[in-house]
């Protein structure tokens, strides 16, 4: 009997449970580690900072499903995993022994290395449902004694596309309830041009999104870098190609977001040979660590380097689909092992993400995500935002059932038919 473990239950960590059970053999025993038994399906999070969606409809207990499924859930959370000795530390002090481990935990959060950011100073976060909670009753204050809004994503970040989203929601809500004339906006970002989306742009993204930001009256600070924020004022330098700083700026405002640097957990953090100085996870093409072989990893948590240098740090994002093929690639190398034979299946690692901007929105596909490209294609519109609505109900739904089919591939297939999505699929 072998004992597969998995380490986070958010998107990768669901999914791969999912898809790991068909892999395992008679007597095999998966165990996923999560903190608590909820599940919420981070992509609608802009979505609950404004009003549109409630918390709980965004939120699956996973104890059912998991219990239903027959993988063993542990609530108390990962302290500290020991990859020489085959053991993960539990939250309680506890452990559990593995024969292969599964990282999927997602990033840590890194507020803290700029003062006053995040939902503990001065600025609101949609990388978390609790987070959206509080950035929702800032929205009201908003709402009642209008103000400046700055929203975007500090040096380091990685995932711009929320950013991004939440602008333009937070924009058209703004205009639905007649306060946009009293609320000037501005997009700050680390990244060295709008667009750039930690991916140096996919097809007109830099176009389109400028384009938009025109349209709404919407001024942005591109390679910009947060030193701090104090209550209603930002302080920010822009950065020259050089690296030296061409102005500064101290920004009022009334209402902030902005998305900050991800890191690894605590729980791997700092393992020499396991994690890369920021703590992400170190795999190789079939997602597994190549000094600790029976150690894969899925998701935000894997180690990957940036598209190139630029000014003002930026990193690279993982998209769900992009997600999704790693966690396949990773479920068929256990199963393999499982049977005596060697890993064999690779990632896509391609991107294709809907962003939805309130009334339209913005559709990429990059294949593969790290230039040169075969398919380097991007469309905006208004069946994005409805297509994004469309999928929240179905991904909800599956997760809520224990399917593990691939989901972003599936619905961007079946339901959207993109040609450009077939040719991501079958490699023509």
């Amino acid at each position: 009997m072998a004992e597969v473990v998995v380490i986070g239950a958010g998107l990768s960590g669901t999914l791969m449970a999912y898809e790991l059970l068909p892999q395992l053999r008679k007597g095999d025993r998966l165990s996923v580690i999560s903190q608590g038994t909820v599940y919420h399906f981070v992509p609608s999070n802009p979505w609950v900072a404004i009003g549109w969606r409630k918390r709980d409809e965004i939120e699956i207990d996973l104890a059912e499903v998991m219990k239903r499924k027959g993988i063993r859930l542990l609530t108390q959370g990962a302290r500290r995993v020991h990859p020489a000795e085959n053991r993960v530390e539990l939250g309680d002090g506890t452990s559990i022994n593995y024969d292969y481990l599964v990282i999927a935990t997602g990033p840590e959060l890194a507020f803290d290395e700029i003062p006053g950011l995040g939902p503990q100073g001065h600025t609101q976060s949609v990388c978390h449902v609790d987070h959206t909670v509080q950035a929702k009753e800032a929205f009201d204050r908003l709402a009642a004694n209008p103000g400046p809004v700055i929203v975007g994503a500090a040096q380091g970040a990685s995932c711009f596309g929320p950013a991004y989203e939440f602008m333009f929601i937070l924009e058209t809500e703004l205009r639905r309830r007649k306060l946009r004339d009293q609320v000037p906006m501005t997009f700050v970002t680390s990244e060295p041009y709008i667009g750039h989306l930690g991916l140096d742009g996919v097809g007109d993204t830099n176009g389109l999104l400028e384009s938009g930001m025109r349209e709404k009256h919407i001024k942005w600070i591109t390679n910009a870098r947060v030193k701090s924020v104090e209550a209603g004022k930002m302080f920010v330098e822009e950065i020259t190609e050089e690296g030296s700083v061409r102005r500064t700026h101290e920004l009022p405002f009334a209402y902030s977001m902005m998305l900050p640097a991800f890191r690894g957990v605590e729980a791997v953090r700092g393992i020499e040979k396991l994690t890369n100085p920021r703590g992400f996870v170190i795999v190789d093409k079939y997602q597994r660590n190549t000094d600790f072989p029976n150690v894969f990893a899925v998701g935000v948590c894997v180690a990957i380097a940036p598209v190139g240098a630029t000014p003002v740090p930026v990193r690279v994002p993982k998209t769900g689909f992009m997600i999704e093929s790693m966690v396949t690639a990773a479920a068929r190398n256990i199963g393999a092992l499982l049977k005596g034979e060697a890993p064999h299946a690779q990632p896509t690692w391609n991107a294709i993400c809907l962003a939805d901007f309130g009334d339209s929105g913005i559709a990429f596909i990059a294949q593969p995500q790290i230039p040169p490209r075969n398919v380097n294609w991007s469309s905006k519109g208004k069946w994005v935002h409805y297509a994004k609505v469309a999928f929240e109900k179905y991904f909800i739904r599956k997760i809520r059932h224990g399917e593990s089919e691939p989901f972003y591939e599936r619905f961007l297939l079946d339901r959207l038919n993109i040609a450009k999505v077939k040719e991501v699929r079958t490699g023509t």
